[in-house]
């Protein structure tokens, strides 16, 4: 079992032989930060960790970057991990807990004035986001098919909580 930030960096050093700070310049260009918990201090722990497991080997050669020590590639058990795990994580659906549940479920004790200004915010929120994402998106139109199908998600998920926040205001 994989967690995901296991998976993610998995899945981008299975594209091809990456360095912890090339791995963190592509977190940030596709936006990954937003659905995934992989910060740039954690990502050659989770290096390591995949390392030990037999999943990644170091790549002997040039240092890609300056400030690079190691280059990583995917194993051949680790490709086959990462195609089992990714396949799971798009096939099965998993319980997320956002936290705008617990606020709608404890809502009755917000001043309504209060409520109908803290869902407006979060419209607000919600549309910078989009715009954002957008931008994102627009901004990187030679990105492979599945890098265009995570911005269309985030897109279609955050339009959705956008209509569903004008029926709520």
């Amino acid at each position: 079992m994989l967690t995901d930030a296991e998976l993610t960096v998995l899945g981008l050093v299975a594209e091809r032989p990456r360095h912890g700070y090339e791995l963190d310049e592509v977190v940030a260009e596709r936006g990954m930060r937003d659905w995934t918990a992989l910060g740039f201090s954690s990502i050659y722990y989770v290096l390591g960790k995949l390392r030990d497991r037999g999943l990644v080997a170091e790549v002997q050669g040039e240092r890609a970057h300056p400030k690079a020590k190691k280059t990583f590639t995917a194993t051949e058990a680790g490709r086959k991990a990462c195609a089992a795990a990714a396949e799971a994580a798009i096939a099965q659906l998993r319980p997320v807990h956002p936290p705008v549940l617990v606020g709608l479920a404890t809502s009755p004790a917000i001043p309504p004035g209060r409520l109908a200004a803290a869902l407006a915010k979060r419209a607000e929120a919600v549309e910078e986001r989009l715009a954002e994402v957008r931008c994102a998106a627009e901004a990187q139109p030679d990105v492979p098919p599945f890098v265009r199908a995570i911005f269309a998600y985030s897109i279609a998920q955050l339009e959705a909580e956008a209509g569903w926040l004008e029926g709520m205001t």
